[in-house]
């Protein structure tokens, strides 16, 4: 029987290579691709003729639209409209390859924490280069608590600024755990199902649960990734 982590490992679709540094189309390459497009269809289709009374998959999209709107309305403000494209492209890309990877034979690449790293660490490096663009050397204001003793500041202030820096490793870690936990878990089940034959019809039942969770999970992870976003956002516009 395969092991539950052999989901996990990349294959090399079209070895690529420059200067020594490997930079092959792999299967997490193939998948970030089919995300890409189907997010892209999904909105062209979906829009396309714009109808008064929209329909199933105009609805879809109206909805995506509104949804994120209000998430950086409420935890932005309105100073968060102009990064809009941007955090409602990362909620579409991450909830999309979050759900194509519950299709069976397929790949989850939000499952590798290089992936999701690489994500939250762009994230953590605009949002501080906002901060320092919209308010120069007060930006690092930031880490002092507002009200803070100033006998206590020694002790509070690296404390503020490692929690800081510990944001893209945090926000990183979240999503790869998740999504590789839950993969893991139903590979395992699955693999209990198939062992069983006809006695695993309990196995197979909670197999259904599980990918009814991993899918709630699989959206609920996309909306924890992008409101945390928000909130970084905020922080680096409003500072305390």
């Amino acid at each position: 029987m395969a092991s539950p982590v052999d989901q996990f490992k990349l294959k090399t679709l079209v070895p690529f290579e420059v200067g020594g540094v490997d930079l092959a189309y792999t299967t997490s390459s193939l998948w970030m691709t089919i995300t890409v497009v189907a997010v892209t269809l999904f909105l062209t289709l979906s829009m396309r003729g714009g109808r008064l009374v929209p329909g199933r998959w105009q609805s879809l999209a109206e909805l995506s639209y509104e949804f994120i709107a209000n998430m950086i309305r409420e935890n932005v403000g309105t100073e968060g409209r102009k990064y809009f494209p941007f955090i409602f492209t990362l909620f579409m890309f991450i909830l999309m390859g979050n759900l194509l990877g519950m299709i069976p034979y397929s790949y989850t690449f939000t499952s590798q924490i290089v992936v999701t790293f690489a994500i939250a660490i762009t994230i953590f490096l605009g949002v501080t280069v906002i901060g320092i663009v919209l308010h120069g050397f007060h930006f690092f204001t930031l880490f002092v608590p507002p009200g803070m003793p100033i006998v206590l500041a020694p002790l509070l202030i690296p404390i503020e600024i490692i929690s800081y820096f510990v944001r893209p490793v945090s926000l990183s870690v979240r999503l790869f755990a998740n999504m590789m936990a839950g993969h893991t878990m139903m590979k395992v089940f699955a693999g209990f199902t198939a062992a069983l034959g006809v006695l695993g019809i309990a196995p197979i039942l909670l197999l259904v649960a599980l990918t009814g969770f991993e899918i709630m999970v699989a959206v609920l992870q996309a909306y924890v990734f992008t409101v945390l976003t928000c909130l970084y956002l905020n922080d680096a516009i409003h500072l305390h």
